[in-house]
């Protein structure tokens, strides 16, 4: 029982166990000339509740932690298609999700139900899952290769630098008293990490996990302990709504680049690049600032047809690698109907047929499946049912369907969509007249 306490105790500060409302936000980047520039903004993950330490699998793939029915799960998030995929499907919560080099799989750190916390590894294409480190209490980890894991280890109340060996099994402890944020320095064999000084400060300071040697790089920012490296050897930290740039080989230190203040996001905390450099992810709260124009603070609507209207019309975009179509009514008679198709190479591959009505007080989303011989999917009194959760004035959110308003002729659609190795992946359709 004790040391079931003690490891939950400390969750409550090394993995944010007390859950902040946090997005995983998404920018463009360019540094060229020396500058930094961000721009098409988007909230990937969107989510009620804790989402959060992000990283790229490869240049079109995100991974992060993100709250699914009140619970820590990994989700993978492609950027070309809008689409989330849930990647685990465990009892207990998972947490700082890194792709395994040269696997078709990735790793993160598993806290179940009984208080135990390991490290895993987890198979993309079979949904499975192993141990990888079973006697480390491992609070945060970075690949240094295939067989090398460098990791903060969770040690009398405070975490420990460690270097584990997948082929000996064994672990060496490099240091202690250092923060979360393991990083690969660019063009180099190095890592870096925080170490934590007494009186309070941190220190940027490199590793080479093949000699042991240790070096200083620089102080971090006063009170901050997430970084990220750029390719030209510069850092980035965030604090507040600003984020800060320095370079470690001149004697400018810490200097302000941007703040996301009119994007109303603060609280900025985990960040990092993509590989090719031009994708910044970024951890963040949103604020009830009236500048930001993604920040939807509407009421509650009432569950009318009359409240969601706006859905009607001609739609067209591009889902599953084909071009879809979806026409929807003006409500009438208490529902809304709607026809799909989704052509690919000049063939129909299947149709829906769609309605929303009002039905006791709320509204319910059905569809029927046909292939493109209009034979049925589904059995013959049988339907595809998504029940209504609430309606804002640029929103209609159904259980496992979300239609998003973005302007008079153009919406997203997401759909969650059950994938033959029962995991579940939200499918973005974005739509215009």
């Amino acid at each position: 029982m004790k040391s079931r306490f003690s490891i939950l105790f400390a969750l409550s500060t090394f993995l944010s166990f007390a859950q902040p409302n946090t997005d995983v936000f998404l920018f463009d980047l360019n540094t060229e000339k020396d500058g930094f520039k961000l721009s098409n903004f988007e909230n990937i993950s969107n989510n009620e509740g804790y989402d959060n330490q992000p990283s790229f699998m490869d240049n079109e793939t995100i991974l992060y932690a993100g709250t699914r029915n009140a619970q820590t799960d990994i989700v993978k998030y492609d950027l070309k298609y809008g689409s989330k995929t849930w990647i685990c499907f465990t009892e207990g919560g998972e947490y700082s999700p890194l792709k395994i080099p040269n696997q078709n799989a990735v790793s993160a750190i598993r806290l179940d139900p009984d208080g135990k916390q390991r490290l895993y590894r987890y198979d993309l294409k079979n949904s499975t899952n192993t141990v990888l480190l079973d006697t480390l209490v491992v609070g945060y980890h970075l690949w240094f290769d295939k067989n090398t894991i460098i990791s903060s280890v969770l040690e009398s109340g405070f975490l420990s630098l460690y270097s584990s060996d997948l082929k000996t099994g064994q672990n060496k402890r490099i240091t202690t008293h250092v923060g979360r944020s393991l990083h690969h320095i660019p063009n180099s064999d190095l890592i870096s990490f925080i170490s934590k000084n007494t009186d309070g400060t941190s220190e940027i300071k490199s590793l080479n996990p093949k000699t042991g040697v240790i070096k200083y790089i620089a102080p971090t920012l006063s009170g901050v302990e997430d970084m990220c490296w750029l390719a030209d050897g510069s850092v980035i930290m965030a604090k507040g709504d600003v984020l800060f740039k320095l370079n470690p080989n001149n004697k400018l230190g810490w200097i302000e680049i941007v703040s996301l203040k009119s994007y109303g996001i603060n609280n900025l905390s985990r960040l990092t690049v993509s590989p090719n450099g031009n994708k910044l992810a970024i951890v963040g709260e949103f604020t009830t600032s009236a500048t930001n124009p993604l920040n939807n603070t509407s009421a509650i609507l009432e569950p009318k047809l009359e409240n969601i209207k706006w859905i009607a019309g001609n739609w067209k975009g591009e889902a599953f690698g084909g071009q879809t179509e979806e026409n929807w009514s003006e409500p009438s008679a208490g529902s809304m109907m709607a026809t799909f198709k989704l052509i690919d190479k000049d063939k129909v591959v299947f149709y829906e047929i769609e309605i929303i009505r009002e039905v006791e007080n709320t509204l319910i989303l059905q569809l029927k499946h046909f292939g493109s011989d209009l034979k049925g999917w589904e059995e013959k009194d049988k339907t595809i049912d998504f029940s209504l959760k609430e309606i804002t004035e640029n929103k209609v959110v159904f259980e496992g369907m979300i239609f998003e308003k973005i302007s008079a002729n153009e919406m997203n659609i997401y759909v969650d969509i059950k994938q033959d190795n029962d995991s579940v992946e939200t499918v973005k359709f974005n739509y215009k007249k």
